[in-house]
């Protein structure tokens, strides 16, 4: 394969990545996404099936970023584990302060696709999800919440993924700092357990 080969397809993902987040899978055509990325119709094709594998693609480039975002909030905010959570949470709403965000890709993309359950983007969106359930699992039987902490995990991903529905119903990211003190609060309150179960 041929050093072209690999930068046309990123090219032609990240023409989709922009175009796919700020509009939306369903307004965007397989065209634009080709004007966008300076490549022919063909030529797009002759690295996607299909829009639907295109569509994947784009989640499947933003789940270890988004990810790694998430571990780099977490580990660079102050406090221990309930105050890096909750941390989490307030840089996602500073995020959301930014006039070009859209809210969470994988779930808008997942509800434009609610009626193809098999569809390739949703496949990549629940392994995704699943992934950051997994490492707030991890995070959290690490300071001694085993028996909780998948629990907890579950907890935590809905009051994220909450929080993102309701600030981009409402523009407000504040939701995102109440959903964060809820988070906090959660593992506070089975950190607070576990010590008096020690003492």
């Amino acid at each position: 394969m041929t050093p072209s080969v690999p930068a046309t397809r990123d090219r032609i993902v990240s023409a989709a990545a922009k175009l796919f987040y700020s509009e939306g899978i369903r307004a965007v055509s397989v065209d634009a996404v080709a004007e966008k990325a300076g490549v022919t119709k063909r030529t797009l094709y002759y690295h996607f099936a299909s829009k639907d594998d295109l569509i994947a693609a784009y989640l499947n480039g933003r789940d270890q970023p988004n990810l790694a975002l998430f571990k780099r909030w977490f580990s660079e905010a102050d406090g221990d584990v309930a105050d890096k959570v909750r941390g989490v949470f307030y840089a996602l709403a500073k995020s959301a302060r930014h006039p070009r965000w859209k809210g969470c890709g994988f779930l808008r993309t997942c509800a434009e696709l609610a009626n193809m359950p098999g569809h390739p983007a949703m496949k990549v969106g629940v392994a995704h999800k699943k992934r950051v359930e997994d490492w707030l699992n991890d995070v959290l039987e690490a300071v001694g919440l085993e028996t909780r902490a998948r629990t907890l995990a579950h907890q935590i991903v809905l009051l994220l993924d909450g929080g993102f529905a309701v600030v981009l119903l409402h523009r407000d990211p504040s939701y995102m700092e109440t959903a964060g003190e809820a988070a906090h609060a959660l593992v506070r309150m089975e950190l607070s357990k576990t010590k008096a179960a020690i003492a």
